[in-house]
């Protein structure tokens, strides 16, 4: 399914102390971690953002720490989707777990912050303009795909273990 959104972009090796700087740790929600996100990079970021937003990054994202607060923030500011050429694998699996979908893109992808652009998580496939060329990316294996319907891996458990628990 397509999402019509405002894309950001920034730079390569972003890590998790950029997007998510220790003085915010030990905020409790996912919202009051989006008011905060990324500002390790750059204080001005979390005003950037809107509900539906995608942020494309360089290679490398989510890179250092394991701390799950990163995509956390990341899903309390609003980001829906988070497009990159290589994600660090921690961050990666904290990212699905709490149901942030993520998009691998080989072209590291450049442009006007707050221009429009279209992703579609499930088929992995990004448009730059409404009737522009489709760029294929990585198509997430079905377990993925599945967890993110169910909006993370908790809720996902909690779906299989009803179904399982009628049967």
């Amino acid at each position: 399914m397509w999402h019509q959104g405002r894309a950001w972009f920034i730079g390569a090796d972003i890590d998790t102390d950029q997007i998510m700087p220790t003085p915010y740790l030990a905020l409790r929600t996912n919202e009051d971690l989006g008011r905060h996100v990324l500002s390790g990079n750059d204080p001005a970021w979390p005003g950037r953002f809107a509900p539906g937003d995608v942020l494309f990054a360089g290679a490398n994202f989510g890179c250092g720490s394991s701390r799950e607060h990163a995509p956390r923030g990341l899903k309390g500011a609003g980001i829906a989707c988070v497009v990159a050429p290589s994600f660090a694998r921690i961050f990666f699996r904290n990212a699905i777990n709490i149901g942030l979908p993520l998009l691998i893109l080989p072209e590291v992808q450049t442009g006007a912050g707050g221009e429009p652009v279209w992703v579609d998580s499930e088929s992995g496939q990004v448009r730059r303009s409404a009737e522009g060329p489709v760029l294929q990316g990585a198509k997430p294996p079905g377990i993925i795909r599945d967890i993110l319907a169910h909006g993370g891996l908790m809720p996902y458990v909690k779906a299989r273990s009803a179904a399982v628990s009628t049967v």
